[in-house]
């Protein structure tokens, strides 16, 4: 993976299991429970005060709606308050540092629209998603 997107130090990224990425820090985890998976684990960001109970329901419609298709589910850190997005990467004989590099690009993706439409998002705008319209889902 770290050959695939151009990370010169691969011993400081397998010592700290994390990577930026579209400017999100992402960890990279493994359980010996579950050994024939990757774990990404991207923070987000902070939920402003306020808005939690919204960020929840929106965070669970995108569970049921988006992710129940991928093997990632969005949740709150429970030290922090930030909003991460976990996902689980089935690792089989053909997983590549480009797949890999790829998925984390396309998760970026997802917490930038996140960032933008709701963490960040004007009163206004975040009112708007907030109403029940479905159509801020995107997949």
């Amino acid at each position: 993976m770290c050959e695939a997107v151009g990370l010169p130090d691969v011993d400081h990224v397998l010592q700290t299991r994390s990577i930026e990425v579209g400017g999100f820090d992402v960890r990279l985890d493994y359980f010996e429970d579950d050994i024939d998976a990757l774990y990404l684990n991207f923070d987000f960001g902070a939920v402003s005060a306020g808005r939690t109970a919204t960020v929840f329901r929106l965070m669970l419609e995108a569970n049921l709606l988006v992710y129940a298709q991928d093997q990632a589910q969005l949740g709150i850190d429970s030290d922090f308050g930030n909003a991460v997005l976990l996902v689980r990467v089935p690792v089989e004989h053909d997983t590549s540092g480009d797949m890999i590099a790829d998925l984390l690009a396309h998760y970026s993706e997802h917490g930038s629209y996140w960032r933008q439409s709701i963490l960040d998002a004007s009163d206004e705008r975040f009112e708007g998603i907030a109403s029940g319209n479905f159509s801020w889902i995107r997949a």
